[in-house]
């Protein structure tokens, strides 16, 4: 954990110009803290591979270190949670990213550790199809309590937000702007409650303002935060395919929604579908297997009585069958219901993620 000085030195650091978070990075490795940059001379610092006089160029002006005391005493006087890249508490897989951020802001009740961290990110013109799939896709992944982390715009993130509340599910919302706006306005009253099932977080000083150019870098964190980034919808270009691309370039999983070829907000998905950026998308099960994640039950009696209700044809044939017996064996199941073995095995997932059934060795299922 930062020192009060250190962290003055360190904000001073990140507000410099044209250095960037690489840059700043590769000079607290060569110099070992941000004070040391500060007392260290211009000559000595443009001899460290990579740093030119262009970056450096406005590093040793008061305006930094005036600018990061004004900053410090906000984060003192609003109680904002900073994370430093070198921290335990910064975000594992954003550790990993060479361009993440030396220092995070952030609000409300994180907790990142052991958790499957899921990124979910489309159009702000969300569809009817479109919101009823992500709906539908967070509760399905009730079980596996995973971290919803999307952007906070209008459509498919503040769908993605608001479904993870409702499941009881941590949600986290990264901003393109400082803790003392959000944007849109309308979505302040969403604001209580996520810090409450998660929080904020934001690379950016309490009076940056909104801009479109934050967007960029804002979605860098989304990506980089999670193990996967799910698509849902996306017209032909947008902020979400290059989420899907940092994303890549990250070596995460990404995944697709796919649409019909006569949708407008499908063509994004469907172009990294067949372009191969992207894993197809059509439910929890998907998401599951690709990844290699087991199942943790999270157990809810209100939760299961919901879950029961929600049934598909095929779960509920399937269901009243092993409801005969004490368990089945994969093959069985598929016999007595009148299935292909490939189609059972994608309900029987599907059944095991809404705690429906658990499976058991040498491939037997068991209603719970």
């Amino acid at each position: 954990m930062l020192s009060k000085n250190e962290l003055r030195y360190m904000l001073a650091l990140q507000r410099v110009p044209n250095l960037g978070d690489a840059s700043a990075k590769k000079l607290l490795n060569h110099v070992g803290s941000a004070e040391g940059i500060f007392n260290e001379s211009k000559r000595n610092l443009l001899k460290i591979d990579g740093i030119g006089s262009y970056k450096l160029k406005e590093l040793h002006k008061k305006t930094n270190l005036d600018a990061a005391e004004s900053e410090l005493r906000f984060i003192e006087n609003n109680n904002i949670t900073v994370s430093y890249f070198q921290d335990k508490s910064y975000p594992e897989k954003l550790k990993h990213c060479l361009d993440g951020p030396i220092l995070l802001f952030r609000k409300g009740n994180i907790d990142l550790k052991h958790k499957k961290i899921i990124s979910i990110v489309g159009t702000r013109r969300i569809t009817p199809m479109g919101r009823e799939f992500c709906e539908r896709l967070i509760e399905d992944l009730t079980p596996l309590n995973p971290v919803i982390v999307s952007g906070f715009a209008y459509g498919v993130d503040i769908t993605a937000h608001t479904s993870a509340i409702d499941c009881r599910l941590q949600t986290i919302a990264c901003l393109a702007h400082g803790l003392t706006q959000i944007y849109p306005k309308s979505h302040q009253r969403y604001v209580a409650t996520l810090e409450s099932n998660g929080g904020l977080i934001t690379e950016f000083w309490s009076d940056d303002a909104f801009d479109r150019t934050n967007f960029l870098k804002r979605n860098r964190i989304i990506a980089g935060l999670s193990e996967a980034t799910i698509v849902i919808e996306s017209a032909e270009k947008g902020g979400s395919l290059v989420t899907a691309d940092i994303a890549n370039s990250y070596h995460r999983e990404v995944f697709a929604v796919p649409g019909r070829t006569t949708d407008i907000q499908s063509t994004g998905c469907n172009n990294l579908i067949k372009s191969q950026q992207a894993h197809m998308l059509t439910s929890a099960a998907d998401l599951v297997y690709l990844m290699g994640w087991s199942l943790v039950q999270k157990t809810r009696e209100t939760r299961q009585t919901q879950l029961f209700a929600a049934l598909t044809p095929d779960e509920q044939k399937i269901f009243d069958f092993l409801k005969q017996s004490d368990k089945e064996l994969l093959d069985t199941i598929a016999l007595h219901c009148g299935m292909p073995s490939f189609k059972v095995a994608t309900v029987l997932l599907n059944m095991e993620l809404k705690g429906v059934l658990r499976p058991l060795p040498g491939k037997f299922f068991q209603l719970n």
